[in-house]
């Protein structure tokens, strides 16, 4: 009789010390009989949310209001969508046309150094070849980095505002001294003229901010130019 009690215990001792060995993941068990991988994970904060493809969607963007106009937040997409165009056909009729434009303006000015009897028309013909040969490389870069043609199929360049007539050029490689820097002076301003209309348009409906900024400084260059090649004639 006094080996019944252990046999009774010994399985009470092992259930004891299984518990006391599993405890802690028998405490995590549930009666939720589906599979862990079926079940509800913790929930945790993140940054961003899932859309229903699986990818992540962009948080809201603060726009900036007008002077006097408060702030707005609107999704990221919206924004995008709003956003200009880096360039528009203008922008690049715009560059197509300035390129023959400054040419001749080269073209002319490279006459005055010989001919020129005036230091300060020679003076003026220095600053436009400093000014426009590089900006002829500005322009023809613009396009190549978009891979756009710099010609104009079936285009007379001799149409455009300013442009001098092939008579005219010959003319005025003709001229020499006073001559010359009358007739430098008359047609580098109409020349002139005609670039700052271009550019003047161009502000108004370009949409490239390098062209934007381009076209400001021909305008505002070549305006004072004109001025100051006027004031020499009036000397």
């Amino acid at each position: 009789m006094t080996g019944r009690p252990a046999r009774v215990w010994l399985p009470v001792t092992a259930l004891a010390a299984l518990l006391a060995i599993g405890g802690p993941a028998l405490a995590g068990c549930d009666d939720d009989s589906r599979p862990a991988a079926d079940r509800p994970g913790p929930t945790t904060a993140g940054p961003a949310t899932p859309s229903v493809t699986g990818t992540v969607s962009a948080p809201p963007v603060l726009v900036p209001g007008r002077p006097g106009e408060p702030a707005t937040t609107r999704a990221a997409g919206q924004v995008r969508d709003a956003a200009q165009p880096r360039y528009n056909g203008l922008d690049v009729w715009y560059v197509r046309m300035m390129i023959p434009h400054h040419e001749q303006a080269l073209e002319m000015a490279k006459l005055a150094p010989d001919r020129a009897a005036d230091p300060r028309i020679r003076a003026v013909a220095d600053r436009i070849r400093a000014a426009q040969g590089p900006e002829v490389g500005v322009l023809r870069a613009w396009l190549s980095t978009r891979d756009l043609p710099a010609e104009v199929a079936g285009h007379d360049h001799a149409t455009m505002r300013g442009m001098q007539s092939a008579e005219a050029m010959r003319q005025l490689s003709d001229a020499r001294g006073a001559a010359f820097d009358r007739l430098f002076v008359r047609m580098m301003t109409a020349h002139h003229e005609g670039a700052v209309v271009m550019s003047s348009d161009l502000l108004k409906v370009g949409a490239d901010q390098t062209m934007q900024e381009f076209a400001t400084g021909v305008a505002v260059e070549q305006s004072a130019e004109i001025g100051r090649m006027r004031a020499l004639l009036a000397s």
